[in-house]
């Protein structure tokens, strides 16, 4: 706790840093947020809405579906 930085937050239980960036910044959207860890030209820039990664992919929205299900039921509770 309190010795974590990057994508995954700070962990220091306050949550109004979580977006900081690498330069020390914090972002106030999730879009810019995760554009200051992009390495340059590896991938596209996130615009401001983030998108559904089912749209992209036919189906992967009911495989998400039941496998959250399995997650969300009785076995992780």
């Amino acid at each position: 706790s309190g010795q974590v930085r990057g994508l995954c937050g700070t962990f220091n239980g306050d949550q109004r840093d979580e977006f900081t960036t690498p330069e020390g910044d914090v972002e106030p959207a999730v879009a810019a947020f995760a554009n200051a860890f992009r390495a340059a030209g590896a991938c596209p820039a996130l615009g401001p809405g983030i998108p559904d990664p089912c749209d992209g992919f036919p189906g992967s929205r009911e495989r998400a579906e039941a496998a959250c299900a399995v997650l969300m039921g009785p076995a992780f509770q």
